[in-house]
């Protein structure tokens, strides 16, 4: 909802003043917080009608009638992760929140429901052998081993239609045909598909270079192997926002040192912590880039996104990083594979 701060009331506005605001929002919600915009919790009809039976006034405050554990999203959830808590809760609305209880905004069903149309352009590199998952794919594409009820791009594909992106590109290679084949021209899933055919393996960037023209706008960009639910609409609009040349999706990622790090100066010992926990950001294998990005991958030729990365990075080209938080499973080993069909019914209800 992009006007959500309309229905920001106050714990001493009136029952009568909170249900005109609920009316003429029509949100069938009012959100209650302090004088720092701290959520205190929600009001609705409901509630109000509740407090009247007991014996309140419209003139009284609406502090009685506060639900106050209401649920909520925090800032950064992803679309898809919100829209499946509207769902298994039958949920109208949910508020979103900063770390600090804050209120941030106000997700709406219908937000949902009539997703905005984007002519951007999507790639989706599903070209590669699946090498680590020999045992699996030496007879199918590792974009196309079923995870739940489905072969794995299929989700993707279906992610990204359901956000608003109609037209598609599948750079394909080992195994083209069956993937050719179950998505054909994507009429049944709702998009238009093509496909950029590498006559060899060209990298997780090099196959931008089939592309048979430049993009009028930015394209986002996937590898084919994630099992992720992320809002690749913030991630574009905040791409556009920053007039960025290239941005990446990055994610944090925990590792434990299994022994115990002491810490040195001169030989002598500072400090001891046991098996300590690093925290890092990592790539998470989603981009934007901006069209002009597109003449620097070089023609036909093995090249990762890292690269493209690099070289903007030295040309000071503008390269930002979006942050995803919901969830993100990169389908690399046997035990990657298991733990996304485990926990696809979940994600992907």
């Amino acid at each position: 909802m992009k006007h959500w701060e309309s229905v920001l009331i106050s714990p001493n506005t009136s029952l009568r003043d909170s249900m005109a605001k609920i009316d003429a929002e029509a949100t069938k919600v009012a959100l209650v917080v302090d004088s720092e915009r701290h959520l205190l919790g929600t009001v609705t009809d409901g509630d109000i009608r509740r407090g009247l039976l007991a014996g309140m006034q419209l003139s009284d405050p609406i502090e009685r009638c506060i639900y106050r554990t209401p649920t909520i999203a925090r800032i950064g959830e992803s679309s898809a992760a919100i829209l499946s808590k509207m769902r298994k809760l039958v949920l109208q609305q949910i508020p979103v929140v900063d770390d600090n209880g804050r209120i941030v905004g106000l997700k709406l069903i219908e937000d949902y429901l009539l997703a905005q149309e984007r002519d951007n352009w999507v790639v989706i590199m599903a070209g590669g052998p699946g090498t680590r998952l020999r045992e699996l794919t030496r007879e199918t594409p590792k974009p196309m081993l079923p995870v739940g009820d489905r072969p794995l791009l299929e989700t993707t594909v279906c992610r990204f239609v359901e956000q608003g992106f109609r037209h598609i590109w599948l750079a394909v290679n080992y195994h083209a045909g069956q993937i050719e084949g179950h998505f054909r021209d994507g009429k049944q899933f709702g998009a238009v598909v093509r496909y950029l055919r590498e006559g060899k393996r060209l990298g997780t960037a090099g196959a931008l270079s089939l592309l048979p023209e430049f993009p009028e706008h930015p394209l986002m960009v996937t590898n084919a192997d994630l099992l992720a639910n992320i809002d690749y609409g913030a991630m574009l609009d905040e791409h556009v926002a920053a007039d960025a040349s290239a941005t990446m999706a990055v994610r944090e990622y925990e590792y434990e040192i299994p022994y115990g790090v002491v810490q040195i100066a001169r030989g002598n010992i500072l400090g001891l912590e046991e098996k300590p926990v690093h925290k890092v950001m990592v790539n998470a294998g989603v981009y934007v880039l901006s069209p002009d990005v597109i003449s620097k991958v070089p023609r036909e030729t093995f090249f990762d996104m890292p690269e493209l990365f690099e070289a903007l990075i030295a040309e000071g080209q503008p390269t930002r990083c979006h942050s995803v938080h919901g969830y993100w499973r990169d389908i690399g080993c046997h035990d990657d594979f298991c733990k996304a069909n485990s926990d696809f019914p979940e994600v992907f209800p």
